[in-house]
C-alpha cells in the first residue's frame, strides 16, 4: 500500500514500517529523523472543551496539525514544564539516551544507539523533539521517554496518574 513494506527482521525489533493509527499515516524505520510533539495530560482541559473539540474535526491534516499546535501554544492546563526542574528532568532525559547510549546486545565493533538527538523544545505544556531512529522504534523511544519522566516529575509534584497524555505526533 506505501512505498515499502517492513523487513521481517525490523518487525521483530518493533519498527512498524508504514502504519496507521487511526488518522494519519506514519513511518517507523531505523535510520529515519522524526518529529515528535507530545504534550501535558491536562493540556486539552476538558473544562474548555468547548475551545478546543472542533480541532477533532478539522479534515485537512495539515489545517488540523497547525490548529493543534496554536492551541497548545496558548499554554493551557497546570504548564509543569514551567517548573525549571520538571523541564530539566526532560532535558536530561533526552540528552541522556541521546547521545551515545550503547546497546548492551551490540555485535563486537558494531555501534548501535537508541537515537541520536537533534533537537529538542520545551514548552510550558508540550514538547518538541527531533531525532534520528536508532536501535530503538520511535514509539518505544517516545513511551520510554514519557514513563520515565513522567514518574519522575509526578514524584516532584507529589502527584499520581498521568503526567503525559497518551499519544504523540509525528
Amino acid at each position: 500500500r506505501w512505498s515499502s513494506p517492513p523487513k521481517v527482521e525490523n518487525l521483530k525489533q518493533g519498527f512498524r514500517g508504514w502504519h496507521e493509527r487511526g488518522y494519519l499515516p506514519h513511518r517507523d524505520e531505523q535510520g529515519l529523523t522524526q518529529f515528535v510533539t507530545f504534550h501535558l495530560a491536562d493540556s486539552f482541559p476538558e473544562s474548555l472543551r468547548s475551545e478546543w473539540e472542533h480541532l477533532a474535526k478539522i479534515e485537512d491534516d495539515r489545517e488540523q496539525r497547525k490548529q493543534l499546535e496554536a492551541y497548545l501554544d496558548q499554554g493551557r492546563g497546570e504548564c509543569h514544564l514551567r517548573n525549571p526542574e520538571i523541564a530539566k528532568l526532560v532535558e536530561d532525559n533526552f540528552r541522556q539516551f541521546g547521545e551515545g547510549c550503547w546497546s548492551q546486545t551490540r555485535a563486537p565493533g558494531v555501534s548501535a544507539v537508541r537515537y541520536e538527538l537533534r533537537a529538542w523544545c520545551i514548552m510550558p505544556n508540550h514538547v518538541h523533539v527531533l531525532f534520528k531512529v536508532g536501535l530503538a522504534s520511535m514509539s518505544e523511544t517516545v513511551g520510554a521517554w514519557k514513563k520515565h519522566t513522567g514518574r519522575l516529575a509526578n514524584k516532584l509534584l507529589g502527584k499520581t496518574g498521568a503526567f503525559w497524555a497518551e499519544d504523540y505526533f509525528d
